[in-house]
Parts: structure tokens; sequence; C-alpha cells
């Protein structure tokens, strides 16, 4: 990310800084990886350290299913339950060590306040609209948009309808933009599908300057905790820096095209360590007048391939639907349903978008997504 500053600040770092009313302010260090990787520092009313309880942990680990899986797998996103809280509502499908990633269907905003304190999240809004309210102000979303949220962000999410979906992946490494986009100093190179104007960053609130009880739930180690604190979280008078969440719109996703097929790592939006995330947009086809534009059979040996279909109609696969994730293992061959490639030749335009994710460990697959599961779709290449 870029630097970034919002409010008031001091002019020098680790100096004192007062309010009008000749009243200290204090001083966070907000950041990752110790204090190598990027930081921002934020500017309190008070002491963010004010802790008046914390409550008994409770336990969401997910429940794992299968642990070694090496069949093609169809889990059915229209039918994972809604639940009225955000939290409740988050339903882990596919995990291992680096990641965790499902969905989630919450109906109401959240009441509470939330604070990660192991995994950087991201929110794909596939559906619905709203306010991710955090501490170092507000990201306005709409359908199509990525919340990219670092860990440690204490954050709301006000919702604007009840029909809100989000695609949630939780990494236990920070989620950047991909290194050989960027040049030596981070500014995104001019070959990138994207550009830092497509990355927006919180809209800076008035600091709310607030005693009482204000609860956070802080989720670390699979399990979340109530924390009781003293003053209003979102306090922040001023910050500054590059650690900060902020969002980007799918649609602002630049395809980069070709004469031929194009390899997926062409699509790739963010990554972690041991994965990527790539973007599946409206583009035109390949143009080289023997053209495929359908995807070639491939095995990928060192990763699985999840895919989220998320708007449009998925040219290279027959019976999908919005909202399903296909997960194909890595180390067995897959590639177009019978008579996808037929269909593609001489076609000049798609209108799909979708979300792929690549770990380069094997998934696990919990209980969850087993009460979504289309068995069919493991012997759907049949002719």
């Amino acid at each position: 990310m870029r630097y970034h500053q919002s409010g008031n600040i001091p002019p020098k770092r680790h100096t004192i800084f007062k309010s009008p009313e000749d009243k200290f302010y204090y001083e966070q260090l907000f950041g990752t990886e110790g204090f190598h990787g990027i930081s921002s520092l934020l500017y309190h009313i008070h002491r963010p350290t004010q802790i008046k309880s914390i409550g008994e942990p409770k336990d969401v680990t997910p429940k794992i299913a299968v642990e070694k899986n090496v069949a093609p797998r169809m889990f059915k996103g229209m039918n994972v339950t809604p639940e009225d809280d955000f939290m409740d509502s988050r339903k882990i499908l596919l995990m291992n060590n680096d990641l965790k990633m499902g969905l989630a269907k919450p109906r109401k905003s959240m009441d509470y306040f939330y604070k990660n304190a192991e995994c950087d999240e991201l929110l794909y809004v596939h559906n619905g609209a709203g306010i991710l309210k955090t501490f170092v102000g507000d990201l306005e979303f709409v359908t199509g948009d990525y919340l990219i949220i670092p860990r440690g962000t204490i954050y709301q999410v006000e919702l604007k309808s009840d029909d809100t979906v989000f695609f949630v992946l939780e990494s236990h490494s920070p989620i950047y933009t991909p290194k050989r986009y960027r040049n030596e100093f981070g500014q995104l190179l001019e070959h990138s599908p994207f550009c830092e104007r497509d990355m927006i960053a919180p809209a800076f609130k008035e600091p709310v300057d607030e005693k009482g009880e204000f609860l956070i739930k802080v989720k670390k180690e699979n399990q979340i905790t109530d924390f009781i604190y003293a003053t209003h979280p979102f306090d922040v008078v001023g910050w500054d820096g590059y650690f900060y969440p902020y969002k980007f719109n799918i649609k602002n996703f630049e395809p980069i095209t070709g004469r031929i097929h194009q390899p997926p790592p062409v699509h790739q939006n963010f990554e972690g360590h041991n994965f990527v995330v790539c973007s599946f947009c409206a583009r035109m086809y390949d143009y080289h007048p023997q053209a495929i534009p359908a995807p070639y059979n491939h095995s990928n040996i060192d990763s699985d391939e999840v895919l989220f279909y998320t708007e449009g109609d998925f040219m290279s696969r027959n019976h999908i639907d919005l909202m399903d994730f296909t997960l194909h293992p890595g180390g067995i061959v897959h590639g177009p349903h019978p008579g996808a490639m037929e269909r593609s030749i001489g076609k000049k335009f798609t209108e799909e978008y979708a979300v792929m994710v690549d770990p380069f460990r094997p998934l696990k697959i919990t209980e969850e997504a087993l009460k979504v599961e289309d068995p069919s779709y493991k012997t759907s290449w049949l002719e």
C-alpha cells in the first residue's frame, strides 16, 4: 500500500501531542511482522489499553470432515444458512495451515466491535452494500468490492440490506498485491492490471470521545473472547502510515489478454504466504484465428484450485450457479466440461466474474462444506 494520512497528527512521531484543551493524545503503533512490516501510527483521545473485563473464550475451530482430499468437489453456496449475527454467519468450508475460506450471510449489522488478532481478512462482497466502520475511518462497500482488513483492525459492519453475502478468506500471513507488479519502491508498475487509484482508503470520521463499556470480540487461535473496554475504540484523532484497511472493486481489474489462452497468473489480484487470489473478469477472448478460448486441461501439481462464481455465466463449466465453490485438488487433471471447449470457439467476449484462490498446500474440507456439497460433480466430465 501507499502512504496515507488522515486527521490530525504531530509533525514528529513519538513526541508530545496534545488537544486544544491541553490533554495528551496517546500514540499507538499499528503494524505487523514485529517492527519489520508495514505499519501506521494512530493517535487516540484515551489510552487504548483500558480493559475492564475479559470473558471466557468461545471455541470456533472449524470441524474437519475430510483431512486428505483428492476428489474434485462442488459446494452449493446458495444453500449455506444465513445467520443474524455477523460472526455466527461465517461458515468456513475449506482450510489449511495458511488460510481459511468460506461464506458469510449476515442478516443484521454488528452491535459490537470485532478484531481478528491473528489473521488478515479478505471479504469479497458477492451481494449487498453497507459500511465497514473502522478505527481509522469508514469504507462504504457495494457488490464486487474486495475489503482487505489487516489483522488487528477494530471494526464493525453496518448492513444496508438483510441479503448481504461475503466470500470470506482469513490469512495467517499479510495479504499484499503481487510483488511482480511493483517496483523496488513499492509503486505499482505500468503493466499492472490495477493501480493505486483503484485502492480506496477509509474516509476519516470525527473521533468518538465516549467512556463506558464497549464490547470488542477478539479472535485468536480459533477462539473468540469478549473484551470490555472503558473507552470507545473509534477515538482516533488522526493517523498516518502504510497499514490500513482498503477496498478494491473487481470491476477495476483490467484483464490481460492475448492471441492465445492466457494462464491463470495473469488474473492474479492478491497474494499471501503459500496462496494467491485471482480475479476472473469480463474480458475479450483470445484473438488468434485458431484460438480456443476455453482453458486447456491442467493438473496444478503443486496447488489446489478453488473458484467462487460471483457473476455471469462461467464458460468452462456446466450446471454452475452463482455462489458455488469448486475445488480441484493438486495433482488431479481438470479442465472444461464436455462441450465447453467446443462452445467457446469463435466467441469474442465473456461477462464472467469469479474469485479464484490457489493454495500451495492441500485444503481440508469442513463439516459445513459437506452440508452443501453436490456429490455428482466429481463424475460430471463423463460423456
